[in-house]
This record gives structure tokens, C-alpha cells and sequence, in this order.
């Protein structure tokens, strides 16, 4: 038997012919590393004691996969967005630890993963959840493989689910004009009329403040985004630097945003002591911050059918924006702008559709300029 000091842990042959490394955890629980030959189990001790020594944790071999993922979601929850990790911890406690959370790190493999995502398909789950399970593991598998505790990420090898595309709808010139004139004299006209004008993602608008409107310039700086988390609805940073951009306002914008400051102003002193003031250009009569649920259930639905048109997603709306301007010309980057795209390919691989009726206008650009042999 060989064994080094306590603190270094120790390695010794069992009676049935395995290596075998152990080291003691911060809490005094012991950690235990299995080979067929004393260097294998060296190397094993060799990368426990260096996490423990860069103050990370370390695994043994009989650490299972959920006690692994929850020192993960410890140790990453101030690196990202307080959604995000909500999120993460959602996909890691309703399918990653019921399906694989007893099986020991060490010994997760890629046949694991690829029946936990056929499982979370049969159980109702769609496409889209089950590809954005296998991101999380994905990520949470490669920091276990820098931190030297596995020695490989299985998620690589596993094929993920097909990416499922929405169809998405938007609403044509003429029904644009029809359910903005079903919104006048609604209390959040305005939102509808920046949502069709401009882009603007849901929690966008709904987390717009007044301090970031310019009606003079004609114009809003988009500088968070109304999101909720286990402190409530609060105002987020923007993801990405594209996000955090100035838009341009229509005429019809101005005019509504100035008709809502008018309304929001008489509320305000109807209410008295009772109102909230938050700088929000949409919220609800008393102030807060607007439920997402609520405006769909409340709002927007009801004002489709008044409209008498289909049922779309607030997010189609957006849609309807981009599709709207790139049909009159406007520049591919100057929608991806307004837009907050990080890249003009992710507006052009969206608007795919749109671009026969642009390669359209072009031909009909060149024979006004070159003549038509018509």
C-alpha cells in the first residue's frame, strides 16, 4: 500500500486488484477515485487536488450528476442574468436530475444524454426545450472538463435534437393599419404603435422609461428590458451591445407616446399619493410594471378580434416591422438596427421572404437606370 499525508490524499491497491485514490473534501466527506493502474488514480488525485487548491470543487467517482450540476448552478450564478440562471435551474430540475441525476459524473456517457432527450420528447416536451436542455448541459458538462473533473464533455458527442422553426406570421400593410385603428382610445395604443414601427422586443417596451424618450429628436434609447425573476419584474440590462441602441420614431409614434404622457399624467393625479412612479412609459393605471400575461390576456388578444384578425404572437409583431420595412426598400443593416440584431446575416436568414420581392425592386432599379430591352 502507498499513501501520502492526509491533506494530499492517498492511494492504495484494494484486494480486488483495482487502484484506488481518496482525498478528503472541505466538509471532511471523503472522495473516492477508481483505476486499473496506480497512475490512472494518481492523475485522478492529481486533478482533485489542484480544483481544490484553485478553490474549485472537485468530484469523485461516486458524486452523482445531480450533486455535480448543483455546485455548477452555485458557482455560475453571478457570472449570467439573474433569467438566465433561472432558467438553467429549471431545465436542471425538472428533466436533468430526474433522468440522469443519479448516475455518478464519471461514468455519465453520450447514450445517457441521448435517451434523457427521446424521454423529454415522449413525456410532451417540444423540440425547442428539449435543444435548449442539451445547451444547458452542454455548458455545464464543458466547465466540469476545464476544471479537469471529467475527461471529456459527452455532450459533444451527442447528436441534439432538430432545431424547430415557428412559422412565423405577420400582419400585411392593410392589417397593420386595420389593428392599430382597432387600438385608439385603448390606454396602450402607443405600445402597439412602437411595437409595429419600430421592432421592439416585448420586454422592451414594457420596460421603456420615460428618461430614455427623446420626442423632440423623435427618437428612444433602448437601455433594458422588463424581465421577471425571484426578486419580481425588474429592468435588466440588454443581452447583447446591439441591443442597447437608439431607434427612430414614425410620426404616428411621437403623436401616440405624446397622447400616453397626457393620459399616464391624468392618472397619475387621479390617483394621487396612490400611484407609483417608476418612469414607465407603459404601465399599468396604478404605476407598476405590466405583466406580460396580463397584456396578452387583458390587451392584445381582445384587440385582434376586434380587428377580426388571426391569432398571433405579440412577438409576430416584431416580425411584422421588419417585414414591413424591408418591403419598402429599407435597408437590410438599418432593420437590423432598429431591430438589435447582433449580425445583418440573423436579419436576412429571418426575412428570407422578403427578398424575392427585393431582387424584384432591384431588377426594376437597373432598367430604369440601363433601359428596358422590353
Amino acid at each position: 500500500m502507498s499513501k501520502r499525508a492526509n491533506s494530499e490524499g492517498s492511494i492504495f491497491k484494494r484486494t480486488d486488484g483495482r487502484w484506488c485514490a481518496t482525498i478528503s473534501g472541505d466538509q471532511g466527506q471523503r472522495k473516492y477515485f477508481y483505476g486499473k493502474t496506480r497512475q490512472e488514480v494518481g492523475q485522478k488525485l492529481a486533478s482533485a487536488l489542484k480544483a481544490r487548491q484553485d478553490g474549485l470543487p472537485f468530484v469523485g467517482e461516486r458524486q452523482s450528476v445531480a450533486a455535480y450540476l448543483a455546485e455548477w448552478l452555485e458557482t455560475c450564478r453571478s457570472s449570467v442574468r439573474p433569467r438566465t440562471w433561472q432558467r438553467y435551474e429549471q431545465y436542471v430540475r425538472v428533466h436533468a436530475v430526474p433522468g440522469i441525476g443519479k448516475i455518478p459524473l464519471a461514468r455519465l456517457a453520450p447514450h445517457h444524454l441521448q435517451k434523457l432527450y427521446a424521454k423529454t420528447l415522449e413525456g410532451g416536451s417540444s423540440e425547442t426545450t428539449t435543444r435548449h436542455l442539451h445547451m444547458v448541459l452542454h455548458r455545464a458538462l464543458g466547465q466540469a472538463t476545464r476544471w479537469g473533473l471529467v475527461g471529456r464533455n459527452v455532450a459533444d458527442l451527442v447528436t441534439p435534437p432538430r432545431k424547430n422553426h415557428h412559422e412565423m406570421m405577420t400582419l400585411s400593410p392593410e392589417q397593420s393599419r386595420s389593428f392599430l385603428a382597432a387600438t385608439k382610445g385603448d390606454r396602450l395604443h402607443a405600445l402597439y404603435v412602437l411595437a409595429i414601427t419600430t421592432g421592439m422586443r416585448q420586454g422592451e417596451l414594457l420596460g421603456l422609461r420615460w428618461r430614455d424618450v427623446d420626442l423632440e429628436d423623435g427618437s428612444v434609447q433602448v437601455r433594458g428590458s422588463l424581465q421577471r425573476t425571484s426578486d419580481g419584474l425588474t429592468i435588466a440590462e440588454p443581452k447583447t451591445t446591439r441591443s442597447r441602441r437608439k431607434v427612430a420614431l414614425a410620426d404616428a409614434a411621437i403623436e401616440a407616446l405624446r397622447r400616453n404622457r397626457v393620459v399616464q399624467a391624468e392618472e397619475r393625479l387621479r390617483l394621487g399619493a396612490a400611484w407609483e412612479d417608476n418612469d414607465l412609459v407603459f404601465a399599468n393605471e396604478r404605476g407598476r410594471p405590466l405583466e406580460a400575461r396580463n397584456l396578452l390576456r387583458r390587451s392584445f388578444v381582445p384587440l385582434l378580434k376586434r380587428a377580426g384578425l388571426p391569432a398571433i404572437r405579440f412577438h409576430d409583431l416584431r416580425h411584422t416591422a421588419a417585414t414591413l420595412m424591408l418591403g419598402k426598400s429599407v435597408h437590410p443593416k438599418v432593420v437590423a438596427e432598429m431591430l438589435g440584431h447582433s449580425q445583418i446575416a440573423v436579419t436576412l436568414d429571418l426575412y428570407s421572404h422578403v427578398t424575392p420581392t427585393m431582387q424584384g425592386q432591384a431588377a426594376q432599379a437597373m432598367n430604369a437606370i440601363l433601359g428596358s430591352t422590353r
